[in-house]
Parts: C-alpha cells; structure tokens; sequence
C-alpha cells in the first residue's frame, strides 16, 4: 500500500520554526488584559466631541490619543489574527478576532466624529493650527484628512457607516472560512506513487509534478469542489462586489475603482495603462506558451501544464537554511546592514515556517510597529518558487524593518503600491543571482524558465485579474447580473484573450475566478504588476551600480508613508504615471523568452 503523506498537526511543529508572538503579548491572558484595558479607554473619545476647533493644542491632544488607541488596537489585531492563521479551526482565536472586532467597531463608532469635524473647520482656522508647533507631528495627517472633505459624511452617518464594519467584511470572511477550512479535495497519488493531501499549499507542489497525468489528475480534482460551491462563491464573491460599490457611492465617487485609488492618489492612467501594455505586449507570452508546448514534447498545451519546470528532470532542493543561504547571497549588494538584519530574523523566529494542518494557505509577510516583521510560509524544500516566496515576503518584512526604524507611528505604515516594489525587488536579485552562478546552460536555462513564470504570473496574470476586478465592478455599477454564469463568461473571455488561440483552456479553468482570495478585497493585485515593473527598473540602478541607485533604494524602504506612493518612486528613480516601466519589463520578458529558446 502506498504511503500517505501527511501534514502534522499544530501541536506536533517544533517551536523553532514557528514565530515568537510573544513580542507582541507574553500570553493569551495579556491580549485579554489589553483589549480589557483599550475598552476602558473608548468613552475618552467623547471628552473631545464638539472641541477639536478651540485651539491646536486641543486638536494634537486627540490626535495622539486617536494614535495611542490605534497603536495599541494594531497589537492585539496583530496577535488575534496571527494566532488564527495557525490553526483556521482554534475556537479560541477566534473568539479573540471577534473580541476584537467588536472593540474596533465600538472605537470606531466613538471616534467617527473626528475627520467630519476637522473637515467642518474653516480653512483659515486649519492653517492657523498647522503653524503651531504643537501640530507639528500632525501637519501631514490633516493634510491628508483634508483630501477628503469631499468624500466625507455627516456625524451621523459617520456613525452608521462605522457601525456597519463587521458586516461590511462578512462575504470575505465566509469565503475564508470555506476556502481554507471547509474545502476537502481528498488525496492525489504523486509522482512516487505516494498517495499526497491535495490542498492549496500542495495543489501548487502537485502542478510542478514531472508526471503529466499526475497534473492534470490533482487540477481536475481540484476544480470539482469548486464546481460543488460554485454557486455559494459566487454569491459570496457578488456580496464583496456590492458593497465596495455601495462604499463608493455613499461617500460619492466615480466609481468603486476611483476610490480604491483615492488614498494612494493614483490616477486611473495607472491601471488603464498596465491593462493596456500587457495587451500590447501578450504576442511574447504566447510564444512562451508554444515554445513551453514544443519543449516539453506535448501537442496541446493545458493550464496545467504551466507551472512545471520545462526542465523537469533538474532537480532544485533547499532546506530551510539553504534557504536562506541562498536569499542573503542574493541580496548582498543591498549592504551588510540589510543582509545582518534579514539573516538574524530569517534564522531566528520572524518565521512561522512549515505547513500544518489548517494553517492558512500561502505566505504573507505580517509587518508591525511594536514587534517583529513577521512572515507566514509554507515552505516545501522541493519547490524552488518557495525559495522566491521567502525572499518576496522578506522584502515586505525588511521593508517594514526600515520604515519603522526611521519613521513614528503616523507615518510608518507604507502602502501597498509601494510595498510590493520592495518585495518584487527582492525577487529580482535572487533570479540574476541565480542566472549568474548556473552550473551550466542547462541550469541557467532552468533558472530563465523560473524567471518568465514569475514576471508571467507577478505582471501578466495579475493585469488579467486586475482587468476582471475592472470589469465585474463595472458590471455591479450598472445594474447587470453578477452570476456564476456572467462571472465565468467574462472570466472565459479573458483567459482566451490573455493565454492565446494556440492555448487548451478547460472548461474548468473560468472556475478560478471564484479561488483568488484577492478578489475578495478587490483593486489590490494590480500593484503586484506595477509592483515587479518598477522593481525591475531599480534593481537594474542597483545591480550596474548606477550613481545613487543603493542610497535612493534604502531611502525608499525608509519612508514609510511620509509621501504619497508616487512620489516615493519618483524620488528612487522611477516615474509610474508613464507607461515604460511595464513596457520594459514586458521588454524584458520577450527576451527572456528567446534566451531560453536558444539554450534549450
């Protein structure tokens, strides 16, 4: 009888490769004392009601005490959630999100009166407050709040919108709960022989298998639970759909895209123009796809057969501390301090490491201001991509590390069109690292084919999904049907644009629409495409050492949110209101693909 490989249990995983959270809380019965403390403080709010006019003074003293709150609020919502991860099915934690999430909801309640009443001070009055010196340290963050005068509400419905929090995120948390604890996919014989769990975490593994039978068994299987819930998620995925739509029309924008934009101050030139260079440029992914095709041997070429290495036969292994051999030989030309830093935490305990059973699928890199950067892995030693994983999420990690070192409180907390040039970054280095120090063509072209999946997935794939986020809201907006029929229409329509003529599409594959958890908090990937396309503009400054690229780099991780995304990438050296950076990563990637035609 073939062997079952099983995933261990929370309880059997050896302390040194999870996380310490006890920088966060010493104990359980420390979170409870905190949000029990945090409670007593939210009738403090009221002591400001109706006063933020009278001076500065008085406007900086609720200011602080608004930060000192969320501060402390971001503590025990970063331990209640990160202990839920562990383990989805612990009762217990989460109990603690929901504790939580009734604290925030009451704390957002008290304090809703703030902004509108900020807003509802006369511009004379806001200036006179922002030349005292006791506004100093807040000068940046009514700025910011100004922006929003028109986008703001009344007291009131202030208060009604705040009271709606936990409700507002109940499609997204239902599709969590089935997505990472319901979904049962059964078992899946590898191509060992050995009978394997099939779930996401080794539903990726299984699609690296050399066996093609073996792909397109775990695919089918996959998919059939999919196709079992697949009016459920679209329910589920129509209700996240509605209310961010309902959002943007109660606070009175365009649309639910302008304001996903409005924070980071993103024109929509920013996603139109990466929708359109990936259209412009998807003739080198579809040469990808039939040199894949020719290479491997195969007639047809299916979406399971794009994620196994064409060079299957090498074999690529690295423990946990190969690992991060491999990741801190990569990054060396980012200087000892950053190298110092990442190899401590990587080899400490930053790192919640090895899959478990019911631990949250995937890998995400958790930054705090009180605690570690923590990172969340599922790292499988086999896989190479997991190695990528690790340093992408270091990025995130180390990003965090910087700006929290140089930034206070208000303003360290960088956003997430920024925060994935820094993680995508990363990736870079470790590709040419690897590319550089191949044993043979062979090797290099195995590292090459690594690298084209990953600018396939990081900046075509995301640009599909970013053009289905577009899409389907537009839909919402207008009045049309989102159904498990319209979302697998217009899902089918884009993998047959985006994969090719020459490409297999299975009927099965619209059902992914329904699978990606970003969709669930929607306009979030398309900066993974502008993400990895302005890192490759700078990690090429760095790499050929062009005058002040390192310097302007690390000053980039520093600044936190000091400025607006936009101008931080300015100022490191790249402009993404033009549409170049992503031409000349699809640029980059064309010619990636003749590399790699030429040494196979």
């Amino acid at each position: 009888m073939a062997d079952v490989l099983k995933i261990p249990s929370r309880s059997e995983v050896a302390e040194n490769d999870t996380w310490d959270l006890t920088f966060l809380f010493e104990t359980d019965d420390a979170w409870d004392a905190g949000l029990r403390t945090l409670e007593s403080k939210i009738d403090y709010y009221d002591s400001f009601k109706g006063r933020l006019g009278e001076s500065a003074a008085v406007l900086a003293e609720c200011l602080q005490f608004d930060s000192d709150f969320e501060r402390d609020c971001d503590k025990l919502a970063n331990y209640a959630y990160l202990k839920t991860t562990e383990d989805q099915t612990n009762s217990l934690y989460q109990g603690f999100i929901s504790r939580y999430r009734n604290l925030a909801t009451k704390a957002g309640e008290a304090s809703s009166y703030i902004r509108p009443e900020i807003l509802s001070l006369s511009q004379e009055c806001i200036s006179g407050f922002l030349e005292d010196s006791a506004m100093e340290k807040f000068r940046l963050l009514v700025e910011r709040i100004a922006r929003y005068k028109p986008h703001t509400l009344s007291n009131r419905e202030e208060e009604i919108v705040a009271m709606q929090g936990e409700m507002a995120g109940a499609s997204g948390n239902a599709f969590r709960k089935l997505n990472d604890a319901d979904l049962k996919f059964g078992v899946v014989n590898n191509e060992k022989d050995q009978q394997v769990e099939l779930t996401h975490s080794t539903f990726a593994q299984l699609l690296k298998s050399p066996d093609r039978e073996v792909r397109k068994t775990a695919f089918n299987q996959y998919y059939e639970q999919f196709h079992s819930h697949q009016n459920t998620l679209a329910s589920l995925l129509e209700g996240s759909i509605q209310k961010d739509v309902y959002y943007a029309r109660v606070r009175g924008y365009d649309g639910a895209l302008s304001q996903a934009l409005f924070s980071d101050d993103v024109p929509h030139s920013v996603y139109d123009n990466l929708i359109e260079s990936v259209r412009g440029n998807l003739s080198g992914l579809h040469r990808y796809y039939d040199l894949r095709r020719r290479k491997m041997g195969i007639e047809s070429i299916h979406h399971y057969d794009t994620y196994v290495p064409i060079l299957n036969e090498i074999e690529m292994r690295h423990s946990w501390d190969e690992a991060v051999d491999v990741v801190i030989a990569s990054l060396r030309p980012l200087g000892d301090d950053y190298c110092s830093v990442l190899s401590d935490g990587l080899r400490g305990r930053w790192c919640d490491r090895y899959p478990n059973q019911n631990k949250q699928s995937g890998a995400f890199s958790y930054g705090v201001f009180d605690g570690k950067p923590y990172i969340m892995m599922n790292y499988k030693p086999d896989v190479l991509n997991d190695v990528f994983t690790l340093t992408h999420e270091a990025g995130h990690s180390m990003h965090t590390h910087y700006s929290s070192s140089n930034q206070p409180y208000e303003y360290y907390n960088y956003s997430i069109f920024v925060a994935e040039v820094a993680s995508t970054f990363n990736e870079q280095l470790l590709a040419r690292h690897l590319m550089d120090n191949a044993r043979d063509d062979r090797e290099r072209a195995y590292f090459v084919n690594s690298q084209l999946d990953d600018i396939r997935s990081t900046i075509i794939r995301q640009a599909m999904f970013a053009e289905f986020e577009k899409t389907t809201h537009e839909m919402a907006e207008a009045g049309e049907p989102l159904t498990v029929e319209s979302f697998k229409s217009v899902y089918s329509e884009l993998l047959t644009s985006y994969f090719g003529p020459a490409f297999q599409i299975d009927d099965q594959l619209a059902l992914e629409c329904f699978r990606i958890p970003h969709f669930y908090r929607a306009f979030y990937v398309y900066q993974y495409a502008t993400g990895l396309s302005a890192a490759i503009a700078l990690s090429r400054g760095v790499l050929s050492k062009q005058e002040n690229a390192l310097e302007n780099y690390l000053r980039f991780l520093s600044g936190g949110c000091s400025k607006m995304p936009l101008e931080l990438l300015r100022d490191a050296g790249v402009d993404m209101e033009k549409p170049e950076p992503v031409n000349a990563a699809l640029t980059q990637f064309s010619d990636l693909v003749d590399e790699l035609d030429r040494l196979l």
